[in-house]
């Protein structure tokens, strides 16, 4: 059995409502765009694996993985696979690529997510999306997203004891420093600064409830866009290994679930065993690409993946460890919030760019004399926790 697994190049394209894009040309654009950036030949491709969540529901095109055939011609009779896991679909795609290479089915291997979302008005988006909740229980109901991940929201004051003032404060320095790091990536969906002191004073109108408790400005954007890796049973000379994978599935529902309201027990869990797979701490992590598809999901992320206690989540953002020149820089790309969330593209998107910062390419703000970087990508309201640790070769 092969032991290590090597990202040897990756492609990201442009995020953001893409209206000349259509779900084949952003394919297209990242698989060959990975291909060239690992400057090996197709034919030595063995297998490819796609992250997508609903092509169906955004693009009438669900089975979509054999589309890499139509790109790439080489690759005819070539194994390909759809993955999907919500907005975990892309990560899914990487984890379920690295088993074939470590079971010998494989040497090399193309992951592309993609996803074109805005090919819906909002109200049909939300109904798409909320199809990743439990349905009968939830989407159904008339829940959407961001009514879903309000419930950590709620969960979280009442479990803690903390005001509403005190919880858009920190989840408006989450947002502001999303756009700071946005601003600076030119792939990002949104590239303008914004202060937490701005958001906190924007009118109702620019800024309205959503889902109590969370506002516009706390929820992720509704993007198009794709991005590819190549992995490899081999290293390069510019490789990254991946040293660790971990997946924990948790009750599908949020809302009169089993699953508390307040701590992401499942995105725990998997950090954890993926850690103890690594031999390695949170202490040994300098950057960390996590699941902010709403502010409140990248505050509780803290505690989770071990850089403060649980109800202290924002002593990360008081003590500045989560910013450039903190213990663990989170989300330098702008993370879903700024640079966007093309749901089956965000978990290879988060790859990709953490294996540009590795090897000091960094498309965006470069984090300096990084070693090993921590990918979290969650899928659903929590019921899918799938994490990745990056390491120089």
């Amino acid at each position: 059995m092969n032991k290590n697994v090597h990202i040897i190049g990756a492609y990201n394209t442009k995020f953001g409502n893409l209206k000349e894009e259509t779900i084949y040309s952003l394919y297209e654009e990242a698989a060959k765009g990975a291909i060239k950036d690992a400057g090996i030949d197709i034919t030595e491709i063995d297998a490819v694996f796609v992250g997508n969540y609903s092509g169906g529901s955004f693009n009438n095109q669900e089975h979509i993985a054999p589309y890499g055939v139509n790109i790439l011609p080489e690759l005819r009779f070539k194994p390909m696979y759809r993955a999907e896991n919500a907005c975990a679909s892309g990560t899914s795609a990487i984890h379920l690529a690295e088993m074939a290479i470590k079971s010998g089915k494989a040497k090399k291997v193309l992951v592309v997510g993609v996803e074109k979302m805005n090919s819906l008005d909002t109200k049909n988006t939300s109904l798409a999306l909320a199809k990743a909740s439990y349905w009968e229980k939830e989407g159904a109901l008339g829940y959407t997203f961001p009514g879903l991940f309000a419930e950590y929201g709620k969960g979280w004051m009442s479990h803690y004891g903390y005001s509403l003032e005190q919880l858009q404060e920190y989840l408006a320095e989450i947002a502001s420093k999303a756009y700071h790091f946005g601003s600076q990536n030119p792939l990002a969906h949104m590239q303008k600064p914004r202060s937490k002191e701005e958001l906190l004073n924007l009118p109702e109108e620019k800024n309205p409830m959503i889902a109590y408790p969370l506002r516009l400005h706390d929820c992720s954007l509704i993007s198009d866009g794709a991005a590819a890796v190549i992995l490899s049973a081999e290293k390069t000379d510019n490789s990254v290994e991946i040293v660790a994978t971990s997946a924990a599935s948790d009750y599908l529902n949020i809302v009169d679930s089993k699953r508390n309201n307040y701590f992401l027990d499942g995105a725990s869990e998997a950090t954890k065993r993926a850690f103890q797979q690594a031999k390695m701490t949170i202490d040994d992590i300098q950057i960390a690409e996590v699941h902010d598809c709403f502010t409140i999901t990248e505050l509780l992320i803290y505690s989770a993946i071990g850089l403060t206690k649980k109800g202290n989540e924002f002593d990360a953002l008081l003590n500045k460890d989560v910013y450039l020149g903190g213990r663990c820089v989170v989300n330098p790309s702008g993370g879903l919030k700024s640079k966007g969330h093309p749901v089956g593209a965000t978990g290879v998107s988060m790859h990709a760019l953490l294996y540009k910062q590795l090897t000091n390419n960094a498309i965006g703000v470069q984090v300096n004399n990084a070693n090993a970087a921590l990918v979290l990508n969650i899928g659903g309201s929590g019921a899918t926790n799938m994490v990745s640790i990056l390491k120089r070769s």
